[in-house]
């Protein structure tokens, strides 16, 4: 049995009240520090106040004194000096006119805005949100694939000044395609960051978008195709890149880690070398990644990613595959350089398993170690997730090869940079965007001066 209808007079109650709260809540955002409009509200009614003064000294002493006595007269013969002093009347209409000034103010710009096609009750959370990310900390994220975008989707709501510093050496399926065919680098990795930092809710699904038909279209995604378009039309994604942050509205920057097309190299414990990160996991075997490099291995990188690498205030490291999404963006070799000479702490987001042919039988060690190793600077913290996925998960990846990285085993050295938190989504193995981000948000940033 349903519930009987509310009577008509509580419904309006309770809208009244929803509205009452509403108007609360945005009075609030408005007179919130830092939003920059408390100062500009108080010099208008300073300002109001000051002409208003003025205009009365004008009439006054001026030809229009008989206008101001008429009104004086007129106004004193409406108001009863027992009950309500002169001058309190005086107050009453100043407050009157300042209150129509202030509201013919928010009449024009609700027309402005709704000019632009942005809804008035929009605006102040816009505002607000605006003014407290540009005061979020300075972060640099480097990395790749799925682990880095979902990293940076949870990142975007705690700050706007984000750096992403994106591996370009994947060579595999629609990536690989366009650098066969355009000799340009893998745009894959960065289409996934561009969408996840995206203001556009629009332009972040179609970037995503994989066409599943259509000779030469298939298996392509709209955001890969657009950077080739870019790339095509101005020489490079190096010369493209504020279109490209321009026309998706991306909150902070994206920049691959080199604009020249590189092929990642793994030398094996056997002796073997692989060319091509699409072809590790199955070319691997039983041996193990000793080391990867670059093929050209001198490639230059952009000098807003080395600026921003300089004045940042953290700069973390995944989460993604070590040697295919991580160590490729640290072998840039003035990137490297720059993380090895910045005072920033440097945090490793470690991976939930090993991934099969590529990090199989190696330890969470092994994984720090490896990116040492290359880096030339070990990181200052470790971030390690503490929860347990399903059972049912865990054997899941289990038959395909995978297993979860613990610290059980680790060296001391390991245990005493290691943050254990849980950082998993439930009923997954795989990183919770939010769970990061307020885990990084937590941690110490590098002060600056």
């Amino acid at each position: 049995m349903s519930d009987p209808p509310l009577p008509r007079e509580t419904g309006f109650r309770s809208e009244a009240v929803a509205r009452g709260r509403h108007v609360q809540r945005r009075a609030k955002i408005w007179l919130a520090p830092g939003i920059g409009v408390k100062r500009w509200l108080v010099l208008f009614m300073l300002c109001t106040f000051i002409g208003a003064v003025g205009f009365l000294h004008f009439t006054w002493t001026g030809p229009l004194h008989f206008i101001a006595t008429r009104w004086i007269l007129r106004l004193n013969a409406l108001t009863r000096p027992e009950v309500m002093p002169l001058y309190v009347a005086g107050i009453g209409v100043m407050a009157l006119a300042l209150m129509g000034a202030l509201w013919s103010i928010a009449m024009l710009n609700r027309s402005m805005l709704r000019g632009t096609g942005t809804e008035p009750s929009q605006a102040v959370d816009i505002i607000y949100e605006q003014r407290n990310l540009a005061r979020g900390p300075r972060i640099v994220a480097v990395g790749g694939g799925t682990g880095l975008s979902n990293l940076l989707s949870g990142l975007r709501v705690y700050t706007g000044n984000i750096t992403a510093v994106v591996a370009v050496s994947d060579d595999g399926g629609s990536s690989g395609r366009l650098r066969e065919s355009l000799d340009m680098i893998a745009p894959g990795d960065l289409t996934d960051c561009y969408a996840a930092l995206s203001d556009s809710p629009v332009m972040a699904r179609l970037m995503l978008h994989r066409f599943q038909r259509g000779d030469g279209l298939s298996g392509h995604t709209f955001g890969n195709l657009m950077l080739a378009t870019l790339s095509e039309e101005q020489g490079g994604l190096g010369e493209a890149m504020k279109d490209i942050h321009e026309v998706l509205r991306i909150r902070g920057r994206v920049y691959p880690a080199s604009t020249c097309p590189t092929t990642l190299v793994a030398r094996l414990s056997d002796g073997r070398e692989i060319r091509g990160e699409s072809r590790f996991a199955e070319q691997v075997g039983e041996a193990r990644i000793s080391r990867v490099l670059l093929d050209p291995p001198e490639l230059p990188a952009l000098p807003d990613v080395l600026e921003a690498i300089r004045g940042a205030e953290q700069i973390v490291l995944g989460p993604g595959s070590l040697f295919t999404s991580i160590i490729p963006a640290l072998l840039v070799p003035d990137i490297a350089q720059a993380i090895r000479q910045t005072s920033a702490p440097l945090i490793y987001v470690a991976s939930l398993m090993t991934e099969p042919g590529e990090t199989s039988g190696l330890s969470l060690d092994d994984h720090v170690q490896a990116i040492t190793r290359h880096l030339g600077r070990t990181p200052d913290c470790v971030l390690v997730n503490s929860a347990d996925p399903p059972q049912a998960v865990i054997q899941h990846y289990a038959e395909a090869g995978a297993h979860l990285l613990t610290l059980n085993g680790s060296s001391r050295d390991l245990r005493g940079r290691a943050t254990l938190l849980p950082l998993i989504q439930t009923g997954q193995a795989r990183h919770d965007p939010e769970a990061l981000a307020q885990a990084l948000m937590a941690f110490p940033h590098r002060q600056q001066n």
